[in-house]
């Protein structure tokens, strides 16, 4: 970078229009910055400019070269004088893989051009519950809201429940049962759950019949695009936000099994430790989970 220190030095001479002047605006001795313009007169072969007791005055080829590279050296110089950027402080954020994929990663991406590392862990929500309680997460994103000492929610979005299945399923359905007698009408057929203990299914049927469900079990997936792709395959029937089966349903891969007065609704919720403060990086986290929130599908 010699080239260089040697432009910058002859610009600051050229601008304080005087060797002395030059030497107090970079830091540098009198006779370090004479070295260093006789130095690049040397190699360019010209005079670039004239001392005198009343300064240094710019030659016509020390004008042109000024105007040549003081755009290219100062773009430089701030290139090469700015601060290396600290290291990126890494939020932890837990979620299900789904949500995470479909939610969560597109409302933080920005933020990882901002100084903040993003690392998701995905799975369960009482284990990832665990997880945050145990200082191993700064912030998970819930289907539940679990009592765990020591976490704090914040609702972030409603999402409302439909019951989807194949065409060929529904097809089995006596309508006039269904009318009457809903879940009756359900029980044979089998279901594709997002875990053994039928969460999401489970909260569906207790809220719409009263009751959990006795139907078969078909297929448990932990990720609700694996049971929409296997309702969809006709391998059983499930409840599914209605964001995710939306394009399903107006596609006619999947039918609206039933359908109710009150739509069934699940809140979607941030949890973080109370105890702890969160970090800088952490609450920008937050505050753009809650910012995108609003711009999400709530039905």
């Amino acid at each position: 970078m010699q080239e260089l220190d040697l432009l910058h030095t002859f610009l600051e001479v050229h601008r304080a229009g005087s060797i002395t002047a030059a030497a107090a605006r970079l830091g540098v001795s009198q006779p370090s910055v004479s070295e260093r313009i006789a130095r690049l007169e040397g190699e360019l072969g010209t005079a670039l400019f004239t001392r005198s007791a009343r300064g240094a005055t710019p030659t016509p080829a020390g004008d042109a070269l000024a105007v040549r590279v003081a755009g290219p050296v100062d773009r430089l110089r701030e290139v090469w004088v700015a601060p290396a950027p600290g290291p990126a402080e890494t939020v932890r954020v837990g979620g299900a893989s789904d949500v995470v994929a479909s939610r969560v990663i597109p409302a933080l991406a920005p933020l990882t051009g901002e100084g903040v590392s993003l690392a998701f862990t995905l799975g369960l929500a009482h284990d990832l519950l665990a997880r945050l309680a145990d200082g191993e997460l700064d912030v998970v994103v819930s289907s539940v809201r679990t009592p765990v000492r020591g976490i704090r929610y914040r609702g972030l979005v409603d999402e409302e429940f439909v019951l989807v299945g194949s065409p060929a399923l529904a097809r089995t359905i006596d309508r006039t049962r269904l009318a009457a007698e809903p879940a009756g009408a359900l029980q044979h057929l089998p279901l594709v759950a997002y875990d053994t203990d039928l969460s999401i299914v489970r909260r569906y049927w207790r809220s719409q019949f009263g009751h959990r469900p006795a139907n078969p079990v078909a297929v448990t997936v932990p990720d609700l695009r694996g049971v929409l792709a296997a309702v969809v395959a006709g391998a059983g029937v499930s409840a599914l936000p209605r964001y995710l089966a939306e394009p399903a349903i107006g596609a006619g891969t999947v039918e609206v099994l039933h359908r109710s007065d009150e739509a069934p609704i699940n809140t979607l919720h941030l949890a973080i430790r109370a105890a702890d403060p969160p970090t800088p990086a952490a609450g920008r986290v937050i505050d753009a989970l809650t910012e995108r929130a609003r711009d999400w599908d709530v039905f």
